[in-house]
């Protein structure tokens, strides 16, 4: 069967809904956090060279950057064929190409080419760099794309907290642009101690946060669910953490070749209003908020909102209840708790995985079949089936 019979196939096996596998991310940075339901034994999976496994990735039709030792495919999401053959998988990329509007709705082909977003768990036992994304003009000058983000801590992934449950993000209030250059002038000659300059908050689980590009963020020691916009580009303020240094290519790698030097450009890729905003809790804190609610058998809240980029929900499906959830658009999903059905699929909240094994957790639901409903059952006795979703832009009903 050529590959493109394959995928028309898979889609009409599954009913419009893809069943994903596992995307592992490492970095060569930092610490893990050991949340992500990988088996002990395999967060050195692809070698000490590469660092350890400490994200998973989502819906992901784009590979990260990671260092020239990183596969051209890291990052992307594999889809699985009916037969279970690992050998016959195929990219969700692939998929997209193939099936173009069928897949992601007319109005993602039309408007950004396809599928324009991807989610990860960001999984991190120290606290991360003080560091911003690029915004889309400072990262067209290097040919990428800009990144806006979001961060959600589910309670079912966070037995733990790690070793520093707070988020800087921005400087504070009464910081000059002078003073962070200063600090990051001394990047190569000492320690920039660049935090000191910002502000933290205590992170809250079952609660978020929006991070527009150019707002400079240290993320905190918490497994985050991270819906974001189809890019991997950064600049890095702070060069000491947690006894960990870090060179200046961090803080230069996405400026062009005679940008690197020039401290007035990269501190230009700040959003500096929005840095120093004096009600920034007010205006990017993200507490849940009802979506839907379905009665005896569940309900469902909006736990990323409040942007043009992308929206998330968190659906929660009581023990022994079904329910048919219709959308708008296309989405992917990872279930985070529970066990039962996802359409004709076979759902269960992973416990410990291999590196490289299938899993019965994650899908993408194509445009046609999320508005024609999902049907889905809770089989467990006792927990109940909770879901992430995670949408484009343009969900219609996403609080503003």
């Amino acid at each position: 069967m050529s590959n493109s019979a394959r995928i028309h196939a898979t889609l009409d096996h599954g009913q419009g809904i893809l069943r994903l596998m596992p995307v592992f991310v490492p970095r060569r940075f930092a610490k893990a956090g050991r949340r992500l339901r990988l088996h002990p034994d395999d967060y050195y999976a692809l070698g000490t060279a590469r660092g350890s496994i400490k994200e998973r990735w989502f819906s992901s039709v784009i590979p990260c950057m990671n260092g020239p030792l990183a596969p051209v495919d890291e990052g992307l999401s594999y889809v699985l064929p009916p037969s279970n053959r690992l050998e016959e998988k195929f990219t969700l990329l692939d998929a997209q190409r193939e099936l173009g509007a069928t897949l992601v709705g007319a109005n993602f082909m039309k408007q950004h080419g396809g599928w324009p977003v991807y989610s990860k768990f960001f999984d991190y036992q120290t606290p991360l760099f003080h560091h911003l994304h690029l915004g889309f003009d400072a990262a067209a000058a290097v040919h990428r794309l800009g990144k806006p983000e979001a961060y959600y801590f589910p309670r079912q992934l966070n037995n733990h907290l790690g070793s520093f449950p707070h988020t800087y993000f921005g400087y504070d209030p009464d910081c000059t642009i002078d003073e962070v250059r200063r600090r990051l002038a001394q990047y190569e000659s000492g320690d920039t101690r660049i935090t000191e300059l910002s502000r933290a908050y205590r992170i809250e689980l079952g609660t978020g946060w929006y991070t527009p590009p150019g707002v400079v963020h240290a993320p905190g020691s918490v497994l985050t669910y991270e819906p974001q916009w189809n890019s991997d580009v950064n600049s890095v303020h702070e060069n000491i953490v947690d006894g960990e240094i870090y060179p200046y290519a961090f803080l230069a790698e996405n400026c062009p070749e005679d940008k690197k030097r020039n401290l007035d450009y990269i501190l230009g890729l700040m959003d500096w209003p929005r840095n120093i905003d004096p009600h920034y809790k007010k205006h990017y804190f993200r507490p849940p908020l009802p979506a839907a609610d379905f009665g005896p058998a569940g309900s469902e809240q909006w736990i990323t909102y409040g942007n043009e980029y992308f929206s998330a929900k968190e659906l929660t499906i009581a023990p022994q209840q079904s329910v048919t959830v219709t959308e708008p658009a296309a989405y992917g999903c990872i279930a985070i708790q529970g066990h039962g059905r996802f359409g004709p699929f076979a759902v269960e909240s992973a416990t410990m995985l291999r590196y490289g094994q299938r899993s019965s957790d994650e899908f993408f639901v194509s445009h046609d079949a999320a508005r024609r409903g999902i049907a889905i059952v809770n089989q467990s006795e006792s927990e109940p089936l909770v879901f992430l979703k995670h949408f484009g832009p343009g969900h219609p009903s996403m609080p503003a």
